[in-house]
């Protein structure tokens, strides 16, 4: 199992966080694949992930902010699972001196991810 934070929309309409694991072998077919960069510094303010889909930090270091306040850092090789598409969405800002390179994977909105808790994939 590999690391990993889920961020999705709780019945408050607000971005909730979940830390736990994505399983190595279980395939979703994806709809696209997509590179990004940002500059070193950058910051983005609220907004909901466009779709579902798996971001995947490959240099850089991020805090991302939900609008209650919680905090989490992104950090390379993280795998982020967005499946906040509606409601306050999130912020984040690069905390190093990094460009923040990552890759999306994007999914259907009805796509099976599977994700397992901390608190479960602790047992």
């Amino acid at each position: 199992m590999i690391k990993a934070i889920k961020i999705y929309t709780g019945p408050d309409g607000h971005t909730q966080v979940t830390h736990g694991m994505v399983a190595e072998n279980y395939l979703t077919e994806a709809v696209s694949v997509r590179f990004k960069t940002t500059p070193p510094h950058g910051t983005y303010d609220w907004h909901p992930a466009p779709t579902t889909q798996y971001v995947v930090t490959l240099a850089g270091t991020l805090e991302f902010e939900t609008f209650t306040g919680e905090k989490f850092i992104l950090r390379p090789g993280n795998v982020l699972i967005a499946m906040d598409t509606t409601g306050s969405g999130h912020k984040w800002r690069l905390i190093d001196d990094q460009p923040w390179v990552r890759v999306y994977v994007a999914f259907t909105p009805d796509a099976q991810i599977n994700f397992v808790p901390d608190e479960v994939s602790a047992d």
